[in-house]
């Protein structure tokens, strides 16, 4: 279940990240929790302030790809994590001395939104250097099992320290964390990790190559179309739960740190099953497509809940599948491209996996404040199982769901 663990470079970087994940974890519960008190409760401030933080994914994301395939990731990496641990010392220094006012969030919003556009690819086309492809699934396991150990501790200690220091310790106790996995990137052995040769093409060349390959992969293409429309329209928990928390359920900031932890119970046990799936060799794509299926159906039902208690209950399930889903597509998506090409098709993939959320924000943000804040879950539900059909449709239509890989 661990075996991706064998290697000594990803110890390191998996150590630290269980420290820098959690302080991330931290700073989204309070950033949003800040913006709604800054606006005096409003979804639709809330909705610009997550738009503004993942726009940069659109600009930057496919560019960041291609400097994957061609630079040492390793570098890159310390330098973008160091650059995102900087933005939570800024904002934490501000909301201490009390000068924090709306704008100067959403700048820094932005700010942070370019360097996680920059660092999502090149950290994802990372993995298989650190593991080599033989462990690549078990690792994508392991880090969601990471993400969302952070994404379980991480919005509970931040409820607890926001209603007992405010928000601006917890932005400076994120910028720290950054250091775990710098520390991390700087200790690990250069020459063990498992690299390929650098793309030699120009910036512009290497990008429609990237995109070329693509789209001469109609299954590829499906699968990517359906993580968009999931990543997009399902996965709107940013915005969706500070809402209901404070305007549904009227509750305070460990309220709403507690559904983040409620959803997070769900995809930790999720990736802790596909961790244990990846021993059985590479994922089946009907996984893919069930896993978006069953998250849009679970998600339908969570958002229709009628108390705090049973809403936070039917997140442990919403959070299998959208575990399972992530998981198994991101893994599908790695294994059929060539190494030469994985940078690029991984930036392509977090551009539409995370790209889209500027706009899924400002709709839910507006659906929240014209019909209440379940609708913007509803709608997301039934987006990703309609996506999940469509998608089922295509691929069963190419042969592809039977043979069960992409490649």
């Amino acid at each position: 279940m661990f075996g991706s663990l064998r290697e000594r470079n990803y110890r390191y970087y998996a150590s630290g990240q269980v420290v820098s994940l959690t302080g991330t974890w931290m700073q989204r519960a309070a950033q949003d929790w800040l913006v709604l008190e800054l606006s005096g409760g409003s979804p639709a401030a809330l909705g610009v302030a997550i738009a503004l933080q993942f726009l940069p994914t659109l600009l930057f994301t496919l560019w960041a790809g291609g400097l994957a395939d061609r630079f040492d990731k390793r570098r890159l990496l310390i330098a973008t994590q160091t650059a995102l641990g900087l933005c939570g010392v800024v904002l934490g220094l501000l909301d201490v001395t009390g000068l924090a006012v709306l704008w100067q969030v959403y700048v820094l919003c932005f700010v942070l939104g370019c360097f996680s556009a920059a660092d999502a690819p090149i950290r994802q086309s990372f993995v298989v250097e650190m593991v080599g492809p033989a462990q690549l699934t078990n690792a994508v396991a392991l880090n969601s099992m990471t993400f969302n150990l952070a994404r379980i501790v991480g919005p509970a200690l931040a409820g607890v320290m926001i209603s007992a220091t405010g928000t601006g310790w917890v932005f400076l106790l994120n910028g720290a964390s950054s250091a775990a996995v710098v520390g991390g990137l700087l200790l690990m052995d250069p020459g063990a990790l498992h690299r390929g040769a650098p793309a030699a093409t120009q910036e512009s060349g290497r990008l429609r190559a990237g995109l070329r390959y693509v789209r001469g992969r109609p299954e590829l293409v499906v699968v990517l179309v359906l993580v968009f429309c999931v990543g997009t329209f399902g996965m709107n928990f940013e915005n969706s739960f500070a809402v209901l928390a404070r305007n549904e359920f009227d509750r305070g900031a460990a309220g709403y740190g507690l559904l983040i932890t409620a959803l997070a119970v769900g995809t930790l046990t999720g990736a802790a099953l596909a961790a244990r799936r990846s021993g059985r060799g590479r994922p089946r794509l009907r996984l893919v497509v069930l896993g978006a299926l069953a998250f849009g159906l679970l998600e339908a039902v969570a958002a229709l809940m009628p108390t705090y208690e049973l809403f936070a209950l039917a997140l442990v399930p919403v959070g299998v599948a959208v575990m399972t889903f992530t998981t198994s597509a991101n893994s599908t998506v790695q294994l059929a491209v060539e190494p030469g090409m994985r940078g690029r098709v991984m930036g392509l993939y977090m551009l539409l996996f995370l790209g889209g959320k500027p706009l899924g924000a400002l709709v839910t943000g507006w659906l929240a404040e014209l019909f209440g804040a379940r609708m913007p879950l509803l709608l997301g539900a039934l987006v990703s199982a309609g996506a999940a059909v469509v998608a089922a449709l295509v691929l069963a239509r190419r042969g592809v769901v039977r043979s069960g890989r992409l490649g």
